[in-house]
């Protein structure tokens, strides 16, 4: 994994774009110390920037940006693509002369034969940039899945695009204002929903999305989307064997690297079934990597332990106290890019792997987005099953509902007052469910600092604006509401915070963390497999299809992988997170509202100081 960025303009004299792509890698060093590099146009209309961390040939042939031996085409990617080696054979066999051992040139090589058709092939984690020297054109892509990001920013004719926000800002180009609609989503959700970003005028490029630039004239196309058609004659064992083949050929994928590669072992189904598959398929020593808590009610570093002597892996546990924490967050609010209520877990994890000298990690991440592990499998039918009758008095529901969202004693009843006045909705149901601050609330929020920032005159948002909700084609088949749910959580929980969080933080670090359940081809195999296998309580189908996984570790209650934030911020972490000067009736309690709020704080104060 790198940091990438660019510059495509059509008007700037030439020291003046180097003096700017070069600031521009500059804020990206942190994500790749082993090698930087950077190439301007012959007629200074791109100049590229790469940041490189090595994992691929380790040698200097491995340096971006890169091009193609006459020139014509330039690169700079950040990601692998784990089905590298079957793509060079074929091109191999098609005539092509390879000059490294490296996934760039084969995207590079694809790119020459195939134009943007050329994404359709590749399995893994990316986002990139190729410039054509010849035809004056600029092509951007980001993964299917939305594992790598990718940020851009527009004015008149020029285009500039970077892997971090912080790196765009860092050209001095845009003029930072608030994004009206980036900031109600963050307090709705605990995260800024794609494509929106806080920053107006910048913009996340979607997931499984192309952009083409020519002349100062973007173009943007989806090229890929979640698909779950159910295929109805696949039996439970034919599921179960499905699961597993596409499982284990995922892990198989997720080794390829020149480098040692570990595992973050959380003590949950899912890291474990990382672990298990990693000791089916690799020969050799595994490394894994915990954390553990003082507090017994949040501690998993026992479990985690044993599973480590299950599995026989060479393991490094590293216990954080709210003292130890307190030490570490002011270098973790320095490498925020955007904020979020996640990644400080990321963040204290990826450095234990850093110290120990590992430059991959694999992580379970996606494993209850695809088999049902959140309760809102369970919740969010049950809310539009009882939510389905109220549309015929919509008149009182509506008026119930913002009777709740005003005067309701808590912050779950202030959401389900949300819910109420809206169509009982799988969207609707999950935004109340999933939710942070109810739409009154942070559209107060809202409202309060963009008119400390002077910002009086902006659309107003209503409770129907679907923020952080993805877009849905109609051609898609969701046949359940567990279906829908799973879109969600893909889509929005998934994308948007964990992933992003996982990716910035793990590259504070100068690490690369690989999600082999977040998965194309693992996708596109078990997605025709029917919700009511797929999606079976307590992540049945996956344990099924992992015998290896040890029935104290099924049997566990499922934990989500929390902090004991609640304790640290009212004791030793309160001078952090002090009480914010917000409308009396928006209640701050739970941690993870003055979290997003003081987090938030901060982020403004290292960008708009």
């Amino acid at each position: 994994m790198c940091g990438i960025a660019g510059i495509i303009t059509t008007h700037y004299h030439q020291q003046h774009l180097e003096e700017l792509i070069q600031q521009m890698q500059k804020s990206l060093h942190h994500r790749g110390p082993d090698d930087q590099g950077i190439y301007i146009a012959s007629e200074h209309q791109a100049a590229l920037a790469h940041s490189r961390l090595s994992i691929l040939d380790l040698t200097p042939a491995g340096h971006q940006p890169m091009s193609t031996p006459d020139g014509r085409y330039w690169i700079v990617f950040n990601g692998e693509i784990y089905n590298f080696l079957e793509l060079r054979s074929q091109l191999a066999s098609q005539g092509e002369q390879f000059c490294s051992r490296t996934d760039t040139e084969v995207i590079l090589k694809l790119y020459q034969r195939m134009g943007a058709d050329c994404v359709q092939q590749l399995r893994g984690m990316f986002a990139f940039a190729i410039w054509d020297n010849q035809e004056k054109t600029c092509f951007i892509a980001r993964d299917p899945l939305g594992i790598k990001p990718l940020y851009y920013w527009q004015s008149g004719n020029t285009l500039v695009f970077a892997s971090e926000i912080r790196a765009i800002l860092a050209s001095g180009l845009p003029n930072i204002c608030l994004n009206p609609k980036g900031l109600y989503g963050y307090f709705i959700s605990g995260t800024v929903p794609e494509p929106y970003t806080l920053i107006d005028g910048i913009h996340c490029l979607e997931a499984g999305h192309w952009l083409h630039w020519q002349t100062g004239r973007l173009t943007q196309k989806q090229y890929w989307q979640i698909d779950f058609t159910p295929d109805h004659t696949i039996s439970l064992p034919e599921a179960t064997e499905k699961v597993r083949h596409a499982l284990i050929d995922s892990i198989k994928h997720h080794f390829i690297s020149d480098v040692p590669v570990g595992i973050f072992l959380s003590g949950g189904i899912d890291s474990t079934s990382v672990v298990a598959l990693a000791r089916q398929t690799q020969k050799g020593k595994l490394r894994t990597y915990s954390i553990a808590f003082e507090e017994n009610e949040w501690n998993e570093g026992d479990i985690a332990r044993q599973i480590a002597q299950n599995f026989e892996t060479e393991h490094t546990e590293y216990q954080i106290t709210s003292t130890i924490g307190r030490e570490l967050f002011p270098q973790f609010l320095q490498r925020i890019d955007q904020p979020s209520i996640d990644g400080f877990n990321t963040f204290c994890v990826s450095q234990i792997a850093h110290q120990d000298g590992t430059k991959v990690v694999l992580s379970g991440l996606g494993g209850d987005e695809l088999f049902g592990g959140y309760k809102t499998f369970q919740k969010v039918p049950q809310m539009v099953c009882w939510g389905q009758p109220l549309k015929t008095i919509k008149p009182i529901s509506t008026t119930f509902g913002k009777g709740l969202a005003t005067w309701g004693k808590s912050p779950q009843l202030k959401r389900l007052g949300d819910f109420l006045q809206q169509n009982p909705t799988a969207t609707t149901a999950y935004r109340s469910f999933r939710g942070i601050f109810s739409h009154q609330e942070a559209w107060a929020i809202t409202q309060y600092y963009l008119k400390d920032f002077g910002l009086t005159s902006y659309e107003h948002l209503s409770i129907g604006d679907e923020i952080f909700v993805p877009k849905i084609s109609p051609n898609s088949h969701l046949s359940s509401l567990e279906d829908q749910v799973s879109l969600l959580e893909l889509s929005c929980y998934m994308r948007n915070q964990l992933l992003r969080d996982s990716d910035v933080m793990s590259m504070a670090w100068g690490l690369e963390l690989r999600v082999p359940l977040v998965d194309r081809v693992l996708l596109e195999t078990i997605s025709s497999i029917p919700s009511n296998l797929r999606l079976q309580p307590g992540k049945k189908l996956l344990v099924q299809a992992i015998p290896e996984i040890p029935n104290w570790v099924v049997n566990r209650p499922k934990r989500g992988f929390f902090f004991p934030f609640q304790q640290w911020i009212e004791s030793d972490w309160h001078d952090y997170f002090p009480s914010p000067k917000l409308d009396k009736n928006i209640d701050v309690r739970l941690w993870y509202r003055r979290w997003s709020l003081a987090i938030f704080q901060f982020w403004l104060k290292q960008n708009f100081a």
